[in-house]
């Protein structure tokens, strides 16, 4: 009986497949998340966009979000950035740009679950978050800093 049950269940199971969501149910989504799920609306970046914030972003997000975004932000030589489910996205894209800054620094403050963006709040002082939101409004060229040195296959620096 159990061994005809397992057999049905894999036969029914077999049938399901995931599928990636289409364009209606992304805009959606991402519709919803802006308006209702994402704090931070109409919290304001108390920081200038200065060379000396933007630059402090960069380092920061070179030291940490790099991993998953490439030193680009736009996944640039990161592996497995477009096989997560939802895939990493472009910080650049417009789903991401639409965001106001107060919800860039409340998704990299909170994260967001289950998508795989971890919270930073532990990691980053406020302000720091805020120089990220900053670098992530003022992105380089897409490939423009190469692949994060850790997919390249070279030895990391002080890393025997």
């Amino acid at each position: 009986m159990g061994a005809a049950l397992l057999f049905l269940s894999g036969l029914f199971l077999s049938g399901c497949q995931v599928s990636a969501p289409g364009s209606f149910e992304t805009r959606l989504i991402e519709g919803a998340k802006r308006r209702i799920t994402v704090g931070g609306r109409n919290d304001v970046n108390p920081l200038a966009a200065t060379e000396e914030n933007i630059h402090a972003g960069r380092r920061n997000f070179t030291s940490y979000c790099m991993v998953c975004h490439g030193l680009d932000g736009e996944n640039t030589g990161v592996p497995f950035a477009d096989k997560m489910s939802p895939p990493v996205p472009p910080l650049n894209s417009p789903a991401v740009q639409a965001y106001s800054d107060g919800q860039l620094h409340w998704i990299i403050q909170n994260g967001i679950s289950p998508s795989g963006m971890p919270a930073a709040k532990d990691i980053f002082h406020d302000e720091e978050i805020w120089q990220l939101v900053l670098y992530i409004r003022h992105l380089p060229p897409k490939r423009s800093l190469g692949e994060p040195q850790v997919y390249r296959g070279e030895p990391v620096q002080g890393v025997r």
